[in-house]
């Protein structure tokens, strides 16, 4: 299904996970889709649809519509503006679901790490960063990651399952209930998952945070990073909206890509970058440095080499000290000098600082520590 206005069904979330070669197994899938898995197109017909069959006023609809995404209630019961028998027949037709706050932990540099507790029990984060009137939010799109990057401490745990467009999108929707001044104005697609491997739902909870009557929040501030999943790669540059697309590099070169990323074993990193050339706007390359790996002047010189011939932006991130417990990060001071020779040749280089290095913000780093102190141990669905 490839459709901005259509639901991402359990069935078609794994028919695309098998056609990119990663077979998502019927179990691990989430519930049978409700409204809040719709985008506000389809949600405002369904709910039109009810609104006749119930011999009620079309005004209804209107009414009820905004209380999705737009002016959110965490229960129907919340909706004080609609009579309370109807908001009881709602409760019992279209029970608004939630995600259930685990745990929240705060920096002291204001970074707020959430573990979200889903249906069926598992755990996905999202990270709310917060910089002077911007606040980013960055979510998750799968629980658990099928693709083993050595850096990224939700490899460690192995995949689960495809998250719904609601768990998608309600990260940013729980926000929003528990105050809506932290309601982000930035969204990044950086949390667990490869969100290009669970494409039916993410293509609807795109609309939905983009859509006026979802989220509202604009195209040019919601970016998606992918390790190079290039048939999500091609949908996603597919639709009209100019979403941002960022690439989860890590190293310019093929060969000492492949032992960070095993993912260059099906996706070469010139496929992925000759794809990437379908987006209007300036693409990222997200690059974390660790001592050793990708840090050299020799990397230096290559990925200027490469962001020129793209016209890309480098972001360079320290390694989390908490999400690779076996890999050193790059020291301050070589970090400054990797950048340094970036900007010498032209590149447009930022330095991003480490944020949250007080609590377990690195992606995955809290659910597997809660899932250690608490002795589970779970056999990852097998991608």
């Amino acid at each position: 299904m490839d459709t901005h206005d259509g639901a991402a069904t359990p069935r078609d979330v794994t028919t695309t996970a098998q056609m990119q070669g990663y077979l998502v197994p019927m179990s691990a899938l989430p519930t049978a889709p409700t409204l809040l898995d719709l985008s506000p197109t389809v949600a405002a017909s369904r709910l039109a649809e009810w609104v006749v069959e119930a011999g009620l006023p079309g005004y209804r609809t209107r009414q009820l519509l905004p209380r999705l995404w737009q002016r959110p209630v965490g229960a129907w019961s919340e909706a004080s503006d609609i009579p309370a028998e109807l908001r009881e027949r709602l409760q019992q037709i279209w029970p608004l679901s939630r995600l259930e706050l685990a745990t929240m932990q705060t920096s002291a540099d204001g970074t707020r790490k959430y573990l979200w507790r889903l249906q069926d029990g598992e755990l996905i984060e999202s990270v709310l960063i917060p910089s002077g009137a911007r606040r980013t939010l960055c979510i998750s799109s799968q629980a658990g990651c099928a693709l083993g990057c050595v850096f990224c401490a939700t490899g460690t745990m192995g995949f689960r399952r495809n998250l719904s467009p609601f768990e998608i999108a309600g990260q940013v929707r729980e926000l929003v209930l528990r105050d809506p001044s932290d309601k982000p104005t930035n969204i990044v697609f950086m949390g667990m998952g490869e969100p290009l491997l669970n494409w039916p739902a993410v293509d609807t909870a795109l609309t939905i945070l983009n859509s006026p009557e979802g989220l509202g929040i604009g195209a040019r501030h919601i970016t998606v990073s992918t390790v190079g999943i290039i048939p999500g790669m091609e949908k996603l540059a597919a639709r009209p909206e100019q979403f941002r697309l960022a690439i989860s590099l890590h190293s310019p070169d093929e060969e000492r890509r492949l032992p960070l990323m095993p993912i260059e074993k099906k996706y070469h990193l010139k496929q992925v970058l000759e794809a990437a050339k379908a987006f209007s706007k300036r693409i990222t390359f997200e690059y974390v440095l660790i001592a050793g790996k990708n840090d050299t002047n020799r990397d230096a010189d290559d990925l200027a080499r490469l962001a020129r011939r793209m016209g890309a932006l480098v972001n360079l991130l320290p390694l989390h000290p908490g999400g690779a417990p076996g890999l050193t990060p790059t020291t301050p001071h070589r970090i400054r000098e990797f950048a340094d020779r970036l900007k010498t040749q032209g590149i447009e280089a930022v330095v991003r600082r480490s944020r949250g290095l007080d609590i377990s913000a690195a992606c995955g780093q809290l659910r597997v520590e809660v899932e250690a102190r608490k002795g589970k141990h779970r056999e990852p669905s097998a991608p």
